[in-house]
């Protein structure tokens, strides 16, 4: 008499058309109350019986099976449609420009099970050709998560991604700052434009694109408290920006910045212009009345940057904020308190992203000293 399996031994059956063993066994059910069944083949019962007990033991450990007709397109559309929740519109269609300019041309048809290391490699490097170092990361940042989406529900044993390197990519464009002159000149040039109270602000305080751009009439006060002990200044609260959730970058970049006279008397014009709205209303909008996104500003940006004699393409509106910083430096404004006004947490954001915008040579123990000593005459010759 045949001995009967003992339970959870799954079943073994001989399949003709394949001429093999086949063992299965169920290892849990679905949500929907599906049963998951693991089955495995064998010339033998005994190689049948011990491909089976391996597969148990990747999907008890969480290697689950991979599903062979999954892609890395597929991953990639999985993540950008699910798994990119807490992000903003903006941030959620970037990706997506990214994923479908640069990923999936190379790399979305490959089996994920298929995918290499190598094949991430090549891919890298030739993408290194033509991109920078940082879009590269960013790239590389984008399939990663995917990979490991895609892992963590089953559709792959391991992220071969994440075992690369990213090569070195094409030197970028940076950042500059304008000269003194070039920001008058552009100060100028702004003047009875769509977009001059906002090149005011954004170059005599520094603020963030993504700030500006969510900033209330709520947020801005033109008078201050003159009568205050001790008088407050105009000032604008920089509380929130255009990101996921309304947030600053930081929570050092929430700060309230008193507003230059010329910030003041810009934002006085706009706030007639618009017909004294509530503070509800933002107050930066399109022509139609609609809030900006980064590519109205730029639209609006070029021709005021041509009319002050500069090249449009050279210039971006964030280099309104390097320009603060240097022409803040440029007179004497120490390190920390210019990582104070950009809301920077420390001075370590101000030294790295804007070195090239602070003042090189450090003149407060020259002078300092000057002051003590007194200045002699050098030596004659």
């Amino acid at each position: 008499m045949t001995k009967r399996r003992s339970r959870g031994d799954g079943g073994l059956h001989w399949d003709e058309a394949r001429q093999r063993w086949i063992a299965s066994v169920t290892v849990g059910y679905t949500p929907a109350g599906k049963r998951i069944v693991r089955k495995a083949s064998g010339k033998t019962k005994t190689e049948a019986h011990a491909k089976l007990r391996e597969k148990i033991r990747e999907y008890e450990d969480g290697l689950a099976m991979i599903q062979d007709g999954h892609t890395v397109a597929n991953a990639l559309t999985d993540w950008l449609t699910y798994g990119l929740s807490t992000q903003s519109e903006s941030t959620k269609e970037n990706y997506s420009v990214l994923v479908r300019t640069h990923i999936i041309p190379a790399l979305g048809a490959r089996k994920l099970r298929d995918l290499s290391a190598t094949d991430i490699d090549k891919w890298l490097a030739d993408r290194a050709k033509i991109l920078s170092t940082r879009t590269l990361r960013l790239l590389h940042s984008l399939l990663n998560r995917a990979v490991n989406r895609a892992m963590a529900r089953d559709r792959v044993k391991r992220n071969v991604v994440a075992l690369c390197a990213i090569p070195t990519g094409q030197t970028g464009r940076p950042s500059k700052s304008l000269t003194l002159d070039q920001a008058k000149a552009l100060l100028v040039a702004a003047v009875d434009t769509p977009l001059h109270a906002y090149i005011v602000v954004s170059l005599l305080t520094g603020a963030r694109t993504e700030e500006l751009r969510a900033l209330t009439w709520a947020n801005v006060d033109l008078e201050g408290g003159p009568t205050n002990d001790p008088p407050l200044p105009p000032s604008v609260q920089v509380w929130h920006s255009v990101r996921a959730h309304g947030d600053t970058k930081t929570r050092k970049s929430r700060r309230t910045l008193a507003l230059p006279a010329r910030c003041v008397a810009a934002l006085a014009s706009l706030h007639e212009q618009q017909g004294r709205p509530n503070g509800h209303q933002l107050v930066f909008v399109s022509s139609v009345g609609t809030a900006l996104d980064r590519h109205n500003v730029l639209r609006a940006f070029r021709p005021v940057i041509r009319a002050a004699g500069l090249d449009p393409k050279q210039w971006t509106p964030r280099e309104l904020r390097h320009s603060f910083v240097s022409l803040l430096s440029s007179n004497g404004v120490s390190i920390e308190d210019i990582a104070d006004l950009c809301g920077h947490s420390g001075t370590t954001i101000t030294q790295t992203v804007y070195r090239h915008q602070l003042r090189p040579v450090l003149l407060n123990g020259a002078v300092a000293m000057d002051r003590i000593f007194g200045i002699e005459p050098g030596p004659s010759a």
